[in-house]
Formats: structure tokens, sequence, C-alpha cells
């Protein structure tokens, strides 16, 4: 399960970064975090851009809600989403069991 942490109005979500890869895509869950591929480099803050703006788009938020809080050169980081709360983001991240 993704841990994720309300601070304030925001929540804090942990993610797993793979740079360079063939496509930016959630790959799913790893030790509590989320793990994102994308295919832009770790040069010059591309690969933290590029995950800014999936999280963005899967969450149906502003990309200027979605900032890296801590990591900002490691493949392990915590992002802040702003205005949402963790149920909004559990329910689009994790996958629902099949009825």
């Amino acid at each position: 399960m993704i841990q994720l942490t309300r601070n304030g109005s925001d929540v804090l979500l942990p993610v797993k970064v793979v740079p360079k890869a063939s496509r930016d895509r959630i790959v799913g869950e790893l030790d509590g975090s989320l793990k994102v591929a994308v295919a832009a480099p770790p040069e010059k803050g591309a690969a933290n851009q590029a995950v800014c703006r999936l999280i963005a788009k899967t969450l149906g938020i502003r990309v200027q809600q979605v900032t890296v809080e801590t990591g900002h050169g490691s493949p392990r980081k915590t992002l802040r989403l702003e205005a949402v709360t963790p149920d909004q983001v559990r329910a689009i991240l994790q996958p629902q069991p099949s009825e």
C-alpha cells in the first residue's frame, strides 16, 4: 500500500522514479512508494518535471499543484500534492479489487 501522508491541506506522496524508460507510465507500488517510469533523463531536472506532469495528468490536477518536496537528485522522492486528500489520491492510484 502506498504510504500517503497528510500535511495541512496537501498530501505527501513517496515515489521511486525510473528515468530513461521507453515511455512515461505508473508502474505500480514498491515498498510503500509509487513506482513511476519516465522517458526523460535524470539531467537538469528533466525527470523531475516529467514525474510531476505524469502525476498531475493521472490525478486530474494542475502541474503547479505537484512539486518535488525531497529527493531532487535521487530516484526516491517525496512529491507534495496541493489541495487534494489522501482518499482522492488512493482512489485513483491504487487498483480496486474486482467484484
